[in-house]
């Protein structure tokens, strides 16, 4: 599926389908971009609802400047919504996307989604690793002479490499063609959002709040799910990026 879209006046990029009075909100993790649901779409569409798949800031074809805290992609996010119906919304999040979608389930940003379903979000956090997403954000982003280099090396900083077919839509869509050469359409320094507390900020959701993982995702436990969420869910036998894996799957989850 090709994802074809328009660029808000905040310079945030974003994709629609779908028709339906319900809309499902698509948010992709950190260093990844919008077309990771091109599997998805199609089957929120199938099922009656309409769907809205935005680039955060510093990801695919937004606007490549931060500041990159969480609430301002929460406020990005709360921009494009302007005009929906709260209670005909589902707010699907997949990792760093999942604690924006709690953000928006807080109130804090108008009125919450009727519901909000977090994908693999990643909720402890040691203090070298926070560390070590800061040495990141603070790298430049890396220019690569071809295409194929570029698409690699965001294929691979995204998590997807070997999930994706580096000559598909998908994998297109988080390159960008640069003066002198081709880069991940990423800016590292969104890597600083990382350090307020993950836990803090999903308790903060009023809204119904449902959490999910791969079976084999390696950044989180059943039992850091159930401190926020006792009914979370384990996915049989997918790993980090189950919505890419078994799209139809993660669908069941709304």
């Amino acid at each position: 599926m090709a994802f074809e879209g328009t660029t808000s006046a905040n310079g945030i990029w974003h994709a629609r389908g779908g028709e339906g009075e319900e809309l499902v909100v698509l948010l992709h993790g950190l260093a990844a971009n919008a077309a990771v649901f091109a599997g998805l779409a199609p089957l929120a569409a199938a099922s009656g609802r309409r769907w809205l798949a935005p680039d955060f800031r510093g990801h695919g074809r937004s606007v490549m400047h931060g500041p990159y805290g969480y609430g301002v992609h929460a406020a990005d996010i709360a921009l494009l919504l302007d005009g929906e119906n709260p209670e005909k919304t589902i707010v699907l999040g997949h990792s760093f996307g999942g604690v924006i979608g709690a953000l928006l389930g807080s109130g804090l940003y108008g009125p919450p989604p009727a519901r909000v379903v977090g994908l693999g979000v990643k909720l402890d956090w040691s203090a070298d690793e926070e560390d070590g997403a800061r040495r990141l954000a603070a790298k430049p982003p890396k220019l690569f002479a071809a295409r194929g280099e570029a698409t690699e090396h965001a294929l691979k900083i995204a998590g997807l490499a070997g999930l994706v077919d580096p000559g598909s839509e998908t994998a297109a869509h988080g390159v960008l063609e640069r003066e002198g050469g081709f880069a991940a359409a990423f800016d590292p320094a969104a890597f600083g959002a990382v350090g307020p507390s993950i836990d803090a900020l999903m308790r903060g959701c009023r809204a119904p709040l449902a959490l999910a993982a791969g079976e084999r995702d390696p950044m989180v436990s059943r039992e850091a799910m159930t401190r926020t969420d006792p009914g979370a869910v384990v996915l049989p036998d997918l790993g980090h990026n189950a919505h890419v894996e078994a799209p139809d799957v993660v669908m069941r989850l709304l």
